[in-house]
């Protein structure tokens, strides 16, 4: 393939590309995401929105650019001039959404009508979408019997934090971000093990921290009641609550320290219980093993059923990006492409021959 062409590609070759094909044939959307990770996340979402009329693909951009994958700034500067309605970008939101443009990317994404986001912080936010936890413990561990309340947990979780949250909000909406950053939040939002006879404690201990750090900060700022009062109103206009802030803390520290211990617990119990009725049940030791054996070879590992779980297609803020692909489409589906000069037409099939070698 020709890098040279491959990595110039934008929005305006693209379209003009389309319009070389059949009235019709499926209109081509580019879809350029972060990581690897994202391309089956966005490709889950994207085909809940194509039409007869308008599909998508979804690419990474190529090592020949030397981007960093899941460098977020590093993709729109990549992508600047470039987007249209034959190229689009689709992103985490991380803080940009809830910064509501106090920065330059933060800006960029909320005003471009051609970037995509999560409105949770991130696909592992989504993908840890509480009320859909309970069927990922059934699809690992073939057991539908409910052994800990993994939404009221996450509720508790984020009810605890809320109050912090909003303050470091409150600072990344300023130009003193550096004073509480997230890396600081989140030192004083970490649970330590998990366990269930712990869990009652473990929310508690992080609510008193929590709660600690605030009482600091409102010492610190006595002035600033109203304005973080702002934030919170604002916040919740955006969709945050204190029963869904998990969803838009950092997703890697959601994923791998909150809900992946958590659930794993919940599997290893759920296992344990098949496995001892399966010993309860067994007429004979043949039987035993067989069932055990049978069983033990269907057991899936947590971590990739939850990189896969689409349960998050319940919640609030998948609706909202729905809504927003939805009208996009909508959009480019009325457009009536006219026919490119002949001499046009001859310069894209050759640059579209060289992409294909």
């Amino acid at each position: 393939m020709s890098h040279r062409l491959k990595d110039n590609l934008t929005s305006s070759y693209l379209e003009a590309a389309n319009r070389l094909n059949s009235k019709r044939a499926r209109r081509k959307v580019v879809a350029y995401v972060e990581s690897y990770d994202d391309v089956f996340f966005w490709r889950q979402i994207l085909s809940q929105v194509e039409t007869d009329r308008v599909c998508f693909e979804v690419m990474l951009p190529s090592r020949e650019q030397h981007l960093e994958r899941g460098k977020k700034a590093a993709l729109m500067s990549m992508l600047e001039g470039k987007t249209g309605h034959d190229m689009v970008a689709c992103v985490d939101a991380d803080y940009d959404y809830l910064i509501q443009g106090a920065s330059e990317t933060s800006r960029r994404i909320l005003q471009s009508p051609f970037v995509f986001h999560t409105y949770a912080y991130a696909i592992e936010n989504l993908q840890c979408y509480a009320p859909s936890l309970h069927d990922v413990a059934v699809a690992v561990t073939l057991n539908d019997r409910e052994v800990f309340d993994m939404e009221q947990y996450l509720r508790d979780f984020s009810q605890a934090i809320y109050p912090l949250f909003v303050w470091n909000i409150w600072y990344y909406r300023t130009a003193d971000y550096g004073q509480f950053t997230m890396t600081d939040f989140l030192k004083v939002v970490e649970m330590g093990k998990f366990g269930f006879a712990q869990a009652d404690d473990i929310i508690r201990n992080v609510r008193r921290k929590a709660s600690r750090k605030a009482d600091q900060l409102r010492r610190q700022h006595p002035d600033a009641r109203q304005s973080w009062l702002r934030v919170k109103d604002d916040l919740a206009a955006l969709g945050v609550n204190a029963d869904n802030t998990y969803l838009y803390i950092q997703g890697h520290h959601l994923f791998d320290k909150v809900v992946t211990p958590m659930l794993r617990k919940v599997c290893d119990k759920l296992v344990r219980l098949r496995e001892e009725e399966i010993q309860r049940q067994s007429v004979h030791g043949v039987q035993r093993r067989n069932e055990l054996s049978c069983y033990t070879s269907s057991v899936d590992n947590v971590t990739p059923v939850l990189k896969r779980n689409a349960g998050f297609m319940r919640s609030p803020e998948f609706a909202r990006l729905k809504a927003d692909l939805q009208r996009f489409v909508e959009r480019i589906a009325q457009q009536r492409p006219t026919p490119l000069p002949t001499t046009q037409q001859r310069s894209i099939t050759q640059q579209q021959q060289q992409l294909s070698q």
